[in-house]
């Protein structure tokens, strides 16, 4: 019998969807979590949009003391089965707890050097990117500023993880665009030519999703994404931060 033959016929004690997390990116966190929701014996379903889950989920299967008993390939995801292991089962809830501990101690490290004239680099794991002056009024410049880095981290960081919500919703989105807008309260200060407050006055951000499916539900995806953001929870404690959603 194929291994697509064996895994349809499989009945699930637990199932969740990992959506676009990777394993590197707190899926292996959730697994671990809805493992313990599993008796010894019994069988996880975890469905996954993330290509990368298919090579490395049999190894982390192996290395933990589950077993992996094959994937079904579906239209917009890919269901995965594993058998929770005896010998795992009495190290899951250390592993957890161990898990989560070491997600909460990891520190974001980045090393930037001036790279030229009015160009810094900056290095980041296995990245690198250019940045430009701290603010810029030019219409065109070599690099982005500072100022619009900020922004766009901003953006991304929001648009990234809107999609990873609404494809854990099974949520069909055909596209996902954000507009940010910002002012600083006096950016002469930045460049020496009065005194004040160079800091942001307002930020303005707006999200425009394009969906067939239940609006209420696209709605409350995108509520749940703002509230879980680092980006955009520092940043409202910081300034006036307008956050607006709309379905088109």
């Amino acid at each position: 019998m194929s291994k697509v033959n064996q895994v349809e016929n499989l009945t699930p004690d637990v199932m969740f969807d990992g959506g676009d997390l990777d394993c590197g990116s707190g899926l292996i966190l959730l697994i671990r979590e809805s493992m313990l929701k599993v008796p010894v014996g019994g069988i996880l379903e975890m469905r996954s949009s993330e290509p990368t889950v298919a090579g490395d989920l049999p190894p982390w299967c192996r290395m933990v003391g589950h077993e992996y008993l094959g994937r079904m390939d579906e239209d917009r995801f890919v269901r995965y089965f594993v058998r929770r292991g005896e010998k795992a089962a009495g190290q899951e809830e250390k592993n957890l707890r161990q898990d989560k501990q070491r997600a909460r101690e990891y520190e974001w490290r980045v090393r930037t050097r001036s790279t030229g004239r009015l160009k810094s680099t900056v290095y980041c794991r296995n990245f690198s990117w250019h940045v430009g002056q701290p603010a810029s009024f030019e219409e065109k410049d070599d690099y982005p500023s500072s100022v619009e880095y900020l922004l766009g981290a901003l953006g991304g960081a929001l648009a990234t993880g809107y999609a990873m919500e609404c494809a854990r919703d099974g949520l069909e989105m055909d596209d996902i665009e954000i507009t940010v807008r910002g002012k600083l309260h006096n950016v002469l200060v930045q460049v020496g030519l009065e005194e004040g407050d160079p800091s942001f006055s307002s930020i303005e951000l707006k999200c425009f999703a394009s969906t067939l499916d239940d609006e209420d539900a696209a709605r409350a995806a995108w509520e749940r994404t703002v509230s879980r953001s680092p980006l955009a929870a520092t940043l409202a404690k910081a300034v006036e931060l307008k956050i607006k959603f709309g379905i088109v």
